[in-house]
Formats: structure tokens, sequence, C-alpha cells
């Protein structure tokens, strides 16, 4: 990938706080909280893993917690001991708006489905400013509705959403602007801004709230508590938590609104869930209190929940803010003036612009500005502190009922090592709650231009002793840790890496070496696990691509045998690239990992020369007739099966490339004569390379699964629009199968696969998951970073026709290139001033005050470009950030770009 050019976001108040050995005080607090912490994995104690059912929203109001905590805009410390969010009230709802409302898996009709309307629109990443968009509706929420409706919707439906309830129209609701500012690391402010979008009067009653984790039910504990002061100076809470300093908590509303305290315990409702005795008020009171009137259900002096409610009446179109503060109990003692809240939100936003006008002090369209700053707001706002003791999970708690049997024989009951407790990037906080590995490294990647230490401890997590398996593996994701994701974490390390020396000038190998160690165990448990025959062709499973082809990859075949994975195999191929590169990169300081570098060379070698193999030998996935990769079904009475699917699959081998370039690395002791011994005593194997032919020439070798022929005729299928090629990027699925669908007979058995461009009609895997023909972020970024690597190698003389079949022909970084601008295109205001991801938000889109709001989905429409899946995924879509980032070849410490075709090379022929 070209190199990011020098960004001048350190030479800025945020950039040197950020930098400081004081940032880990200001990243103590930040967006901490899940977004939904009900039907999760961890909150589940059923016997049959049925997490869903075991603990659905209903509950959620009235049900304490045991791993984490939820709220609509949340804030909290790092281990999540005190917990700040906001809840709301229309006066119409029948349930307190105290967290985000969607469809479980069953319900939604593609899935699992949040349906809501709210925005991440800015943040820092030391979270000294943070501000995110509510929507709420002045009418009803339409809870019946949604479920209703979404459950007689079939698979082959659109999706019901909450603007197609009409509970928007006319501007009848509120738009509820959350922001907080740091005034010290731990001296914060929430402030709330409601504007009445209505030309109706309407009311609200809000509550920003504050409470302690629910800690002392599970094991014994000193109980915290919140309790209400009256003094010369006003009303305070003072937060009391065992281990830390009081925090006082003050609260404010502007004009002539009251603020009223209100208290509960943060404590499940038995009498509720499960008609049993118990004295409250428990964790639903404030719902109990504003929604019913029931005054027994709240307190007004102590608690370990607290809200500070206020009773809002907005004229038409008007508007209101109500502020809380929290701080130390030491500091508000000094504290001799009040503080403007009005002059500290100006100066922590005069910051924030500041920065990212240093970050983007080379972008001229205010348009891309916008969408990067706001790729890079969700991906801190998607910040989670994620906690899970599998051990204690399975065991159960001293203070609670033993968990079912079961459970230490069913899901994940292999992964008793492992114990989370750290602030971890999201998928998406509310549809994907937990971490998936495979999507952890490309956060990694977007967080790295912005934050490039919070990057690193992104990667060193997934590496740990409480992360990862004994025998290697890293874990997939609490659904099923011992799934197999995509091994991108070599490729992640290194782009972070690379990203954190171009922005600060410093070389991290330690951080280089440290990742590397432990990649190695788990590049061993790839090939001891996953290369069923020991032959380089590897079996990974699911590898994330959910719906992708005919089978569910992480089950048992119902036809029996195995599937030989071109994707599996060119992953694997790609890894032993990455790692040799690592290798290579620690041996300029320390020549011991010369060897190390030469071992993955000739690894990739192995799956190079198996992964191709035609006539030779059995175990390739190439197929000659159709010239494309892949997937073999292998039965298990030793029939062979090639599954013409054109899917991404068969364009993976694509990202195994890479180009050692003799003036970087040649000079390295034993490297030369390490290449060219074994080059020459494998010469079956020399010739899938290109030579390094005299010292000293500026020469490179290429290292890739595709010699010249196949790369074209690879490219030639991606970049045809009747295939693979959108005007948004490259779609998963071939175009040629909404005509033509791939169909497999077996026993009577009939599979099919095909082209749709959107929601995917099968639950093969899941529900909203769908690789059969939209478009991916992750995959295409890593189709874009090859291209570019296979053109450091080829230069600018060599030119492909693109698209396939205009008899136009560019160099593959223009095509790159090309391909980036169609993937930022999917965010950006066309000629009439609409985005295509927010096709599915015409009403938001033709208002000028939300025309500017965009939201970064899962995945894309495969034609339209139309946003699809989870709609806050700004993990993996959030790599649209560094597409946008400009690039240049002449940063001094990133590596170079293009170069000269060289004459000898062998992979210009078949």
């Amino acid at each position: 990938m070209p190199p990011l050019r020098a960004t001048k976001s350190l030479d800025t108040i945020e950039g040197a706080r950020l930098h400081s050995t004081d940032c880990s005080r200001w990243q103590r607090w930040g967006p901490y909280l899940s977004e939904r912490q009900w039907g999760t994995v961890r909150e589940d104690y059923s016997e049959n893993g049925t997490a869903w059912d075991y603990f659905p929203h209903d509950h959620a109001r009235s049900r304490a917690y045991r791993w984490g905590e939820d709220g609509i805009a949340g804030f909290g410390d790092d281990h999540l001991n005190w917990c700040v969010s906001l809840a709301m009230w229309n006066g119409r709802d029948p349930i307190l708006k105290e967290r985000l409302f969607g469809l479980t898996n069953a319900q939604g009709n593609h899935g699992e489905d949040v349906k809501e309307l709210y925005f991440y629109v800015d943040g820092t990443p030391t979270h000294s400013y943070m501000r995110m968009l509510y929507k709420y509706p002045h009418a009803m929420f339409p809870y019946d509705d949604l479920v209703a409706e979404n459950g007689r919707r079939g698979a082959d439906m659109p999706e019901y959403e909450v603007l197609d309830t009409g509970v928007f129209e006319d501007n009848a609701y509120f738009d509820v602007h959350v922001e907080y500012a740091k005034n010290t690391p731990e001296d914060i402010v929430m402030r709330v801004t409601v504007e009445n979008r209505g030309d109706r009067a309407a009311s609200l009653d809000l509550l920003p709230q504050i409470w302690a984790r629910n800690t002392w039910s599970w094991q014994p504990s000193k109980k915290p508590s919140l309790t209400l002061t009256t003094d010369a100076k006003g009303s305070r809470v003072i937060a009391r938590s065992e281990g830390h300093e009081p925090l006082v908590v003050t609260a404010e509303a502007r004009g002539d609104a009251k603020i009223d305290w209100l208290f509960c315990e943060n404590e499940t409702n038995v009498r509720r869930l499960f008609g049993s005795e118990g004295a409250g008020p428990f964790k639903d009171g404030f719902n109990d209190y504003i929604v019913q009137g029931e005054e027994s259900a709240i307190r007004r002096d102590t608690g370990t929940r607290a809200a500070a409610h206020v009773h809002l009446e907005f004229a038409p179109n008007s508007r209101t803010v109500v502020t809380m503060r929290w701080r130390p109990e030491s500091d508000a003692d000094r504290e001799r003036q009040a503080l403007d809240i009005d002059a500290l939100f100006a100066r922590r936003i005069a910051e924030a612009d500041a920065f990212y006008a240093g970050l983007q002090h080379e972008m001229d369209d205010a348009d891309q500005r916008l969408v990067q700053r706001q790729a890079l707001a969700g991906m801190l706002w998607s910040k989670q502190y994620y906690l899970f003791d599998v051990t204690r999970w399975m065991d159960g708690d001293p203070l609670q009922p033993t968990p079912p049997a079961g459970r230490k024989r069913g899901r994940d009951a292999d992964w008793r090592h492992l114990c989370n407790a750290d602030i971890v990037s999201m998928p998406d906080k509310w549809e994907y709650p937990w971490y998936a590995s495979w999507d952890l490294a490309f956060h990694a990647a977007a967080f790295a231009l912005i934050d490039p230490a919070f990057a690193k401890k992104q990667l060193l997590l997934l590496v740990k002793d409480r992360y990862q398996h004994p025998n290697g593996q890293l874990p997939a994701y609490e659904w099923a840790f011992s799934d197999a994701n995509p091994p991108v974490h070599a490729w992640a390390t290194w782009r972070v890496y690379e990203i954190d020396r171009a922005i600060t000038g410093k070389a991290d190998r330690d951080f280089l070496e440290l990742v590397f160690h432990k990649l190695l165990l788990n590049f061993s448990w790839w090939v001891n696990r996953k290369d069923t025959d020991g032959r380089n062709i590897f079996q990974g499973g699911f590898l994330g691509l959910d719906n992708v082809g005919i089978f569910d990859r992480s089950a048992p075949l119902p036809t029996g045998g195995r599937i030989d994975q071109s994707d599996g195999t060119a992953w694997m191929a790609a890894y032993a690239l990455d790692l040799m590169r690592i290798a290579l990169e620690l041996a300029v300081a320390n020549h011991v990992f010369v060897d190390i570098g030469v071992k993955f060379f000739e690894h990739f070698l192995y799956i190079a020369e198996a992964v191709g193999c035609t006539d030779t030998c059995d175990t390739g996935l190439w197929d000659e007739r159709d010239e494309f990769f892949y997937d073999v079904l292998q039965l298990p009475d030793g029939t062979s099966v090639p599954m013409r699917i054109r899917s991404i699959v068969g364009l993976i081998p694509l990202f195994a490339v890479h180009v050692l370039e003799e003036h970087l690395h040649g000079q390295l002791p034993g490297l030369r004569d390490r290449l060219t011994w074994f080059l020459e005593h494998r010469p079956d194997l020399a010739r899938l390379v290109s030579r390094w032919n005299e010292p000293g020439k500026g020469n490179s070798l290429l290292l890739s699964v595709l010699r010249g022929h196949r790369m074209k005729a690879l490219l030639r299928r991606m970049l045809d629009e009747s295939e693979f090629l959108s005007d948004y990027g490259v779609r998963a699925l071939s175009r040629v199968h909404r005509d033509h669908p791939f169909v497999l007979e077996h026993n009577g058995d009939r599979f099919c696969i095909e082209y749709q461009p959107g929601e995917s009609d099968s639950r093969v895997f899941g529900g909203n998951s769908n690789w059969r023909g939209p478009i991916w972020m992750p995959v295409n970024y890593l189709l874009i970073e090859s291209l570019y690597e296979f053109h450091r190698y080829y230069g600018d003389d060599f030119r492909v026709e693109y698209p396939t079949g205009s008899g136009q022909k560019f160099s593959l970084s223009d095509i790159a290139d090309e391909l980036a601008r169609r993937l930022t295109r999917l965010f950006l205001k066309d000629k009439e001033g609409m985005r295509p991801v927010m096709a599915a938000y015409p009403q938001l889109q033709a208002d000028p005050r939300s025309q500017d709001l965009v939201l970064f989905h899962e995945y894309f429409h495969g034609d339209t470009g139309r946003g699809v899946g989870a709609s806050h995924q700004t993990g993996w879509s959030g790599l649209v950030a560094l597409l946008l980032q400009p690039r240049s070849s002449v940063v001094a410490q990133a590596l170079p770009v293009g170069g000269e075709v060289q004459p000898e090379v062998e992979l210009a022929t078949k």
C-alpha cells in the first residue's frame, strides 16, 4: 500500500495529550458501555445456549447484568465501576427509553437488527470530547409494529425499518445531542442538547444517570453507594466505591426546569421476572416511577443508581440544554469558582477541530474530510469494556445458583483459560457487542491513523495468554471462540507498525517482535490443525465468509468429506509472506531472524506449489477451463468436485503477494546465500518466483501464488462490470450467477447459490450475514493493497485492461487508485447531493440538517451501494478513513512504491 503522508495532528493540543505520559489518565474514562448487553453469550446461563431467549430485551430494564452494562450514549471508567448514560421518555412510550431497541436473530427477517436512528458524529482519541446524536419520535415508539411486520416478512423481502413506520414524518421528533467534555482527566461534563424538530409543542422527560456496575450480587464485595446531599452550594450526589476516591455528581437544567434526583438499586426485579419476594427499589425503578407513576419504585436519597430527572416542555422548533458533571471529591472541594461549561465545550471542540485539521491538512474536499472524521468518530465510540471469564461463567458465582452441568460440555468448553477484562474495539456495539478477531485486525489498521498506541494494544490483546489458546489458536468471537477466522493478524501487525513509524518517526520493533513470537504459535496451529493431509492445502472452515457458498462451512458437510478451500489456502500463503516480512524487518536489528524469515519464504513456496498445481499433481485449486480458483469438495469416496462458484474465494489468492527488494534486504547477512541455495536445490519451486540477478542493481523478487498469466486471468474477471466490478467496489459474488446459479445435486439433495446484491434469502450461517453479492470493505481494501504491491514489482509499463472490455489499459497502481475511489464513493455525495450508502434513509437525505449524517454499514449493495447489515459497523468499514487519507511515495520512513519491470521475470509467461 502506498505509505501515508505525514500528518500534523501530533502538533496539536490533542496530539500532544495523546502522546504524553499522561495519556492513560485521559483515556481512563470513555464511551466504554455496550449498546446491548442483553442477548449476549456472556449473560446466557441457559442449559442449551439460547442467549437471545434467556436474556431478552424485555428483561433488560429489570435484570442486573453480570458481565457489563449498556445504555444510550454510554460513558464509563475503564472497568465500568461507574457508568453514565441517558434515559428519556416522550410521555407516550410503554417503557422508559434507556437502551437501543432491536430485533433478535429469530425476530428479524434478515437476523438481528437495531431499529433506532442514532449517529456517531465526533470524538477525539483521548475522549476529551465526544458527540453523538439520537433521534427520538414524539409519537409512541413502534416496538410492536417493528416486531410484527418483520415477523410477517420473509427472507425474500426487505427489512422493515423505523423510518418505514412513519413516526418520523413531519419532523415530529427530538434531536437529542449528547456530548462529553473533560475539564481534567477525571472532571467530566455530559451536555445534552434537545431540539424539538417539529412544528408542534412537545414534552420530554430527560434522565442523565450514573450507576455502579453490579458486582456484589455475584461474589462477596462491598456495595457502592450514591447519596444525595444538600448544602449552601445546592444539591449534589456523592458516589462512593471501595478503592476509589469519592465522586461528586451535579446536574443543571437551563431555564426554569428543575432537577429532581431519583435513586434505585442496580439489582434484579425478582418480583416482576420470577414472581419471587424481594425488597426494592430495583433496577427498573426509574421506569416504573416515570412511566407508571409508582412512587414506591424509587428512593429520594440513596441507591446504586441515580438520575437527574427533569421534565421539559418544548415550544415548536425550540431547544434546551441539561448538563451533568462528575469529578473527584477533592477537586470539587478545592474548586473556588464555577466551571464555565460552554467555554469548556468550545475549547475542546476547537482542539478536536485542530487535531483533525492536522490529520487532513492535505485533503481539499470538505465532504471527504467530513466522512473521514465521522468514520473515525464511529471507531472511537465503538470501544467497549469487555469482561468475560469463561471459567467463572461455566462454574458459576458464589452468590448465584450453579449453572446447568451441560454448560461445561457446550459452547466454548475448551476455552476455560479465556479471561478478558479490557477496552476492546467492537464491530458494532449493538449488533456485535463482542470482539471478533479478524474484524479487530482491520480496526487496528484504521485506529493507527489517529491513535497508533491503542492500535498496537488491540493486536497485543489477541496474543495475550488470557486470550490466545495454549494450542496457539486466536479466539474468534464469544458465540464460538474455536471458529477459524482468516489469519490476517500478521498483516495487521505490519500495517500498524508501518503507519506508526510513518506518523511518529519511530520504529517500534519491540511491539513487532512481541506479536511475531506469539503468531509463530498461531501459524503452527493452522499448519497442524487445518491441513488435513499435510499437503499445504487448507480447510479453514467458516473463515468469516458467511453464506459465501452452498454449505455452512463451520458445520459437517451434508455430503460428507471436506472442502479444500481456495481462500483458506491463500490466507495461509499470505500469512507466510507477512511473517517473512516481519522477520526480515526484525533481522535489521537482530540477524538471528534471517533464518526464520527464510523458513517462511520456503513455507510460502510449498503452499504456492500446492495451490497452483494442475497437470503435475491433484492438489491444485486452479481450474484451467475457467481460469479461476475454486474450492474443491473432496467426497468420502475419493471423488474431487470443483465448486465452480465465482466468488471472492477465488480472488483471495491475489492477497498472497510480496516484493522482496534487494536494496532493502539484500545485505542482511546470509539472506542471499540462503535464498540462492534453496532456489538452486528446489528448481521446481524456483520456477514460481523471479530471481535476483546481480547484486547492487536494485533488483527485486516477486513472491506470489499467481504467475503472470493467472494474475491477469483473475483481474480480467475481477475488473469485469458484468461480473465482480461494481460502481462501488468489487462484489463478493460474480453477477454471472444472477442468470446462471451454481447448483450441486448429491444423493437427491439440491444445493444452490445465486447472485444477490443485497440481503441474502439464505440463513445458512446466521441471519443478516451475506457474502452472495454485496461489497465488503475489508476484502476490497486488501485487493487494493495487493494491486499496489504487484505494481511495486511490475511498474507503470505493465498495464491491464480496465474495465474489462473497455479497450483502455492502466497500470496496477492506477487501477488500485480507481478501486479506492469507487469504495469511497459509497459515502460521498453524488451530483444530486445523495450518498449511496444512505439510500435507505431518503427522509434524512432530503433534510438539510441531516444529510451530512453518515452510517458505516457492515456491507453494501452490490449494484446500488446501499448500506446493508449492521448499520454502525464502523469497524472494518472504518477502513474508508485510510482510503480517504492522501498518500505519497516520498515519506521517509515508509516503504517505496513503484519500480521498473524486470526483464528477466519469468512470471510474464503461463
